[in-house]
């Protein structure tokens, strides 16, 4: 059981160091202060090998009780391990791979499906793989280094390398810079790659806030989507409130 005092974010100095390091987190997608690096470390020294559920199970636990992190979390993460059991996909893209946290809850919830996962910085997608790999599925899930914004680099490397086409993606997960999710959403319908009827879901809507993707999702339901909002908290925590939207496209 985790201590109600682990859920108050600022009495813990690992929260208060994210908080500091804040400009540099928006920049390169870690806090600064090597807590990534050291989350892979503790993995493979305390989590069964070839067990995906135990590497969760410790993530969670180096969260609480060594150093806060920005994944999707234990709590919100039951919201998407949710919106899969909806729909069982075969294909998932997923927009921010941080240390692999939520990619590897993808894969024991959609245990057929294939995952590729676009990383914007190469010491994460270095760290995820390693977390992947002792979890015993890092075949399952391919990393991707790059951007959907990168000007078609990464767009171009999806088609061709892994076989993205019209139709192709069941669920997208976005949970990467709040300020293109709007714009990384409209590349992938430009694209056409979502099926009538997969779920987009999007976490972090109300903290740190994505209000253009927001507003979007609600000028445009009952149109292209259905959506549906989940009211929650921030990851590891019980103080900061959040959103998690379920957005179902109607094509």
């Amino acid at each position: 059981m985790i201590s109600k005092w682990r859920r108050i974010p600022f009495i813990r100095w690992s929260f208060l160091r994210l908080m500091f390091g804040i400009k540099n987190l928006n920049k390169e997608w870690q806090v600064g202060d090597g807590r990534e690096a050291r989350l892979a470390d503790y993995v493979i020294a305390h989590a069964e090998s070839g067990n995906p559920v135990d590497v969760i199970k410790k993530i969670d636990e180096y969260a609480y009780n060594e150093s806060f992190l920005i994944n999707v979390g234990d709590e919100k993460g039951v919201i998407l391990d949710s919106a899969i059991a909806r729909i069982n996909p075969q294909c998932i893209l997923e927009l921010g791979t941080y240390c692999g946290y939520s990619a590897l809850r993808m894969a024991i919830a959609a245990p057929s499906a294939e995952i590729v996962s676009i990383e914007f910085n190469a010491t994460n997608a270095e760290i995820a793989r390693r977390i992947l790999e002792h979890a015993g599925i890092g075949e399952r899930i391919k990393i991707v280094v790059g951007t959907l914004g990168d000007g078609g680099k990464t767009i171009t490397s999806l088609n061709n390398e892994y076989n993205f086409a019209a139709s192709k993606v069941d669920l997208a997960f976005i949970d990467h810079a709040k300020e293109v999710y709007l714009s990384d959403l409209q590349l992938i319908l430009q694209q056409q790659w979502l099926r009538s009827g997969a779920l987009v879901v999007a976490d972090n809507i109300k903290f740190p806030g994505a209000p253009e993707y927001h507003a979007y999702m609600k000028e445009n339901e009952g149109i292209h989507w259905r959506t549906t909002e989940h009211e929650t908290y921030v990851e590891y925590q019980s103080v900061i409130k959040d959103l998690v939207l379920v957005s179902e496209y109607m094509g």
